[in-house]
């Protein structure tokens, strides 16, 4: 395929098979285990691995909570932005990139559709809050080391968010193409 439509279907399908993973996992995490506080958990790997439920308004470990809305805003930009640069050709022309970038943008529409409120799920506690329309991210996976660690519950989206941005990462590491033309080099 020419003129880098490869590019586009690997991003999109990877975009995509990302957030239906996502998407899929919490419906069916939150249909089994019920909303939060249910004391309905599924320990995978005793005490290591536990399934359990858990909203996050906020964003990385939790940090920024009732921010939300603020949150899906930055995500629609960092869409926009990620779009941008696949549409340069150099971009489409690095499958590793291009997997990257297909993995977040997959992990950051997973967590905004549940920013937006979209799975429709409403607040079952506090009483203040009886009723309300849940805009958090659905969290479910909880990993832990006794004594050592107690990770923050998280999703496939955040899953996915981490291996893009380690790739990104390594990428950044690779030696520059002598053959690539400077960055800041004029053009003849």
């Amino acid at each position: 395929m020419a003129d880098g439509t490869r590019g586009w279907i690997l991003f999109a399908a990877l975009a995509g098979f990302a957030t239906v993973s996502d998407l899929v996992s919490k419906s069916v995490a939150f249909a089994s285990l019920g909303m939060p506080g249910s004391g309905r958990a599924a320990a995978l790997l005793p005490p290591l691995l536990v399934l359990e439920t858990n909203l996050n308004e906020g964003a990385l470990f939790g940090m920024g909570q009732g921010l939300g809305l603020g949150f899906a805003a930055v995500s629609v930009v960092a869409i926009g932005g990620i779009l941008a640069l696949v549409a340069r050709p150099a971009t489409r022309d690095d499958t590793w990139m291009v997997a990257a970038l297909g993995l977040i943008v997959g992990g950051i529409i997973g967590n905004l559709y549940d920013r937006l409120g979209l799975p429709g799920l409403r607040w079952h506690f506090p009483p203040e809050r009886v009723g309300e329309p849940v805009r958090a991210v659905r969290d479910w996976i909880h990993f832990q080391l006794p004594g050592v660690i107690d990770w923050p519950i998280f999703n496939l989206a955040d899953s996915w968010l981490v291996i893009g941005a380690g790739v990104l990462l390594v990428l950044s590491l690779r030696p520059a193409d002598p053959g690539a033309p400077a960055a800041n080099a004029p053009e003849a």
